[in-house]
């Protein structure tokens, strides 16, 4: 066994095979550690608890990486090693040692993740359904930029503060140079915090009428009436008018019925009434926006009768339906009782060459 006094590298071949075999039974601890919490959290048990499995899981996950950490720090310290390599040995441990750490953090975001998916779950509003993830990717992508800048820290010997002065002309570089995208992630998170919409609303946008898709970090999308996927950039949409149609609470109807000039004052009143006693107590009115309707203005060419009605609820297709009812009923009884609806129209008066005197001919246009 005199092999094993064998000097290599200035350490025993002993020491080294300690190291090896110490390095690799943290591994497998680590390894079994995470197969047995993970038949944990597989039990029937565990399964009906919507809590547990998520909890073991997201522990077991970084069970073998930090086996790794643990087994090279234990096993560099049977080591014989220069200031030199004592120095490389331990920054290398420290970067394992953040890396495994780090990666335990990421790996509970799954925690978060899970609460945050049951919160929207109890909620109506669909844009939670796009906030639980966004908040969860934030937070991961926080981890990953410490854990970077940790490992540069061990490795370059430097304060976090030594490092971002030197990043700074870099960063203001990314920074310029990425602007757009910072503006339109801040944009989404305006967009969910203020919550001027949500999913499947239908919404109008610079001319674009239709619902909402989606919203992502970058951009929004709504899908037209007319079919067309229109993608339109989270900045824009938290600098620009929104009309949410998707929220108004009726359907607002403004009509004006125009009646010809020779209508006697008497039948003017007839159709008051007739309009009237069509929209009295009528399907989606609500009893706090009763239907109005008036003798309104003397039009150029028509004596106008102004009609406003709400329905509720906004259902469009429901309150086309019951705007052509109501457009039937009041020609129809129009017509039954003589009152003519009138159009656009001009009187041209021309010169007449009668023998008894200059007569002006009225010419109706």
């Amino acid at each position: 066994m005199e092999w094993l006094n064998v000097s290599v590298v200035g350490n025993e071949v002993w020491r080294l095979v300690l190291f090896f075999i110490i390095v690799l039974f943290s591994l497998v601890a680590g390894r079994l550690a995470r197969f047995s919490v993970d038949r944990i959290a597989k039990r029937p048990a565990s399964a009906g608890r919507s809590w547990q499995p998520v909890v073991l899981k997201a522990l077991a996950r970084p069970f073998v990486l930090l086996g790794f950490a643990i087994g090279i720090r234990l096993g560099v310290s049977v080591l014989v090693l220069g200031e030199a390599l004592e120095g490389i040995a331990h920054t290398c441990g420290s970067i394992v040692t953040a890396t495994a750490i780090g990666y335990a953090i990421y790996s509970l975001v799954d925690i978060i993740d899970h609460y945050l998916r049951q919160m929207s779950e109890r909620t109506e509003s669909r844009v939670d359904d796009v906030l639980a993830p966004l908040v969860g990717k934030s937070i991961r992508i926080t981890v990953m930029i410490l854990v970077v800048m940790n490992v540069v820290q061990q490795v370059s010997g430097k304060s976090i503060t030594t490092i971002l002065a030197g990043l700074g002309v870099g960063g203001l570089a990314i920074a310029l140079a990425g602007q757009d995208t910072i503006k339109n992630f801040f944009g989404s998170v305006v967009i969910l915090g203020d919550r001027p919409f949500e999913i499947g609303d239908r919404i109008v946008f610079d001319g674009h009428d239709g619902p909402v898709e989606s919203v992502g970090f970058r951009s929004t999308r709504i899908r037209t009436l007319n079919g067309h996927l229109v993608t339109i950039p989270n900045s824009e949409m938290v600098n620009r008018t929104v009309q949410n149609i998707g929220r108004r609470p009726y359907i607002k109807r403004v009509a004006n019925i125009t009646i010809t000039y020779d209508t006697p004052p008497a039948k003017v009143t007839r159709a008051l009434e007739i309009v009237r006693a069509i929209l009295h107590d009528h399907e989606g009115m609500n009893p706090d926006f009763p239907p109005r309707v008036y003798f309104s203005d003397f039009n150029d060419w028509a004596l106008n009768l102004l009609m406003i009605y709400w329905y509720h609820p906004p259902e469009y297709w429901d309150y086309m339906a019951f705007t052509e009812r109501v457009n039937m009923e009041i020609l129809e009884q129009f017509n039954a009782e003589g009152i003519e609806f009138a159009f656009p129209s001009q009187s041209i008066y021309l010169a007449g060459t009668s023998s008894n005197n200059d007569a002006e001919q009225p010419l109706t246009l």
